[in-house]
């Protein structure tokens, strides 16, 4: 970066053989030091600092749901993960649907952070409908399995015979 010499050093600005006057921004300021400054000499933003250039930022769409977005988030409310659901049925009723249900209720945040609301929206009836099949295939083996005790299919009893 090239330095211009100094004002009052013979050949600076404004002297005999020196370089004219400094371009905007360098040497003293108008009026000189302590004086007030009128805007935009010195430093600070330039000008259209912050806006968004015409033609926007390359060939990337806005994102979807935020600043410039033509869709907004559906109703603003939160879209449901049902993700503790999804872990009590994996734990009480049926572990693959279960598993089937967390893995989608997972989804559903990480892409409604990435601007996918029709994808967070489908993973979150995915992971309901997983819950639902998981509940219902435990509910099932549950009155089966009640179903052949009581019917005397099969033996509950705890009774060991020793000959």
């Amino acid at each position: 970066m090239s330095q211009y010499p100094p004002e009052n050093t013979p050949g600076g600005w404004g002297q005999p053989g020196g370089q004219g006057t400094p371009p905007p921004g360098y040497g003293p300021p108008p009026g000189g030091y302590g004086a007030p400054q009128e805007p935009g000499y010195g430093y600070g933003q330039p000008p259209g600092y912050g806006q968004q250039p015409p033609g926007g930022y390359g060939n990337l769409p806005p994102f979807p749901g935020g600043p410039g977005s033509n869709v907004p988030p559906p109703g603003g409310a939160p879209i449901p993960n049902y993700l503790w659901q999804s872990i009590v049925v994996t734990i009480l009723c049926c572990i693959p649907a279960g598993i089937v249900a967390i893995v989608n209720s997972t989804r559903v945040q990480s892409r409604q952070q990435m601007g996918d609301i029709q994808g967070a929206l489908d993973a979150s009836k995915k992971a309901k409908t997983w819950c639902i099949v998981s509940l219902v295939a435990g509910l099932v083996v549950t009155v089966i399995y009640i179903i052949l005790i009581a019917s005397g299919a099969m033996d509950v009893s705890a009774s060991y015979s020793s000959d």
